[in-house]
């Protein structure tokens, strides 16, 4: 059952060395991801889950022990999922779950085991609930890591440019995590999300699968949209 998740935003940015120059601008996320984590510790999980949205390569399962980089960003950083484990499946984290690793890491992480599930950002609404039921059901005490920014269109230079659409849609989605509203968060609409480049939906909405009958408590830790892309923290327990 699910005894606890902290939701986090996924740009490669809240690393410093990526960010460079402007890294102060996201220390009040950094910090915030920093708490959110802290209440994943204090949960006591027998399993830890990171969340992330992925594209078809990053997709599925990743072990313990899984590296990442962020050489695709310019910088020579190297990231693992949690100490070294059985890692065999060849492939690297995808960025969103290299950021999550990097998370735990600055936090020092050495509560539970470890397991990364890379996310396709249009699975629909149905199948996010029941992956996350599936998880849910893992162990006693499951932790979720949840991966995933709101949407890239709140300003003129934004990713995907201004659109109109994209403040209300944040608005929900924060108050949604924030409630820890299930019935909110399943609501997302999945073709919006994908059209304003919000990352966090599918993940979001698993969430909200291996949540049932958790009857967690929500709080709203940090919520932003620098460079005009939604950045929420939120934690549940």
């Amino acid at each position: 059952m699910l005894a606890a998740a902290a939701v986090c935003p996924c740009p490669p940015l809240l690393v410093p060395e990526v960010a460079a120059g402007a890294a102060a601008e996201l220390d009040a996320a950094r910090a915030a991801c920093t708490d959110a984590i802290g209440v994943l510790a204090a949960a006591r999980p027998d399993l830890l889950v990171v969340l992330g949205a992925a594209d078809r390569s990053g997709r599925g399962p990743f072990p313990q022990g899984t590296p990442g980089s962020f050489r695709g960003f310019g910088v020579d950083l190297d990231v693992r999922l949690g100490p070294a484990g059985a890692f065999a499946s060849g492939r690297e984290l995808p960025p969103s779950l290299a950021v999550g690793a990097w998370l735990l890491e600055r936090t020092g992480w050495a509560d539970a085991p470890i397991e990364g599930l890379g996310i396709g950002e249009r699975l629909a609404a149905e199948r996010c609930v029941e992956v996350g039921r599936e998880i849910g059901a893992r162990a006693a005490r499951v932790a979720l890591l949840v991966m995933g920014d709101a949407s890239a269109c709140r300003s003129l230079k934004a990713p995907g440019y201004l659109d109109e659409r994209a403040a209300p849609f944040d608005a929900e989605a924060a108050r949604a995590l924030g409630a820890a509203d299930l019935a909110a968060l399943r609501a997302l609409d999945a073709e919006l999300a994908y059209e304003l480049k919000a990352s966090g939906r599918a993940p979001w909405q698993v969430l909200a699968g291996a949540a049932d009958d958790a009857a967690l408590s929500g709080v709203l830790l940090y919520e932003d949209a620098p460079y005009g892309v939604g950045y929420l923290v939120a934690t549940w327990s």
